[in-house]
């Protein structure tokens, strides 16, 4: 069970700041499977602004070694289509995601920040179909800028959030 904290919870960059290191490296964790990004991240506490926080996971981001980024990339999961979808976008969704981690050894990790609801299901699988052609080192740098943009916007959406809440959303 997790340790109560006094108080209400801390919110938002103040709340990022002042948190002890454990729970401050377990949100950025939730953001980016990467040990490495979140203790460096974490350890240049703390930040003036969300930006300068967002910045420095940026640059973490491009950072990652190939292991860092392994580490990352083996924890993210294939996103499943909302479940209003029809049956044969689904299907075809499975199918896109089966024939890219069986090319790449990885899920298919797409950020879909500033794309419509309503448009989400046709970018993934477009993003898949145009991947799928890549050589693996074109498509290790693709997924390492996939992911780094994608843990931006989990970190952006986070700090909206009370740290000790669950780690869930973008």
């Amino acid at each position: 069970m997790p340790a109560q904290s006094q108080g209400p919870p801390v919110r938002g960059l103040a709340g990022f700041n002042a948190a002890p290191p454990a729970e401050a490296e377990a949100l950025l964790l939730s953001c980016c499977h990467s040990l490495r990004w979140a203790e460096r991240v974490a350890a240049h506490r703390p930040y003036p602004t969300v930006d300068a926080l967002l910045a420095a996971a940026d640059e973490a981001g491009y950072d990652l070694s190939r292991a860092d980024l392994d580490q990352a990339l083996a924890a993210e999961s294939s996103a499943a289509p909302h479940p209003d979808a029809p049956p044969a976008a689904r299907t075809a969704l499975r199918a896109a995601h089966a024939a890219y981690e069986s090319s790449f050894g990885h899920a298919f990790v797409i950020s879909l920040d500033g794309v419509r609801p309503g448009e989400r299901l046709d970018q993934v699988l477009a993003g898949i179909r145009s991947r799928l052609g890549n050589e693996p080192e074109e498509e290790r740098v693709v997924a390492s800028e996939e992911l780094r943009r994608l843990a931006r916007a989990r970190l952006a959406f986070r700090l909206a959030e009370p740290l000790t809440a669950r780690h869930s959303g973008p």
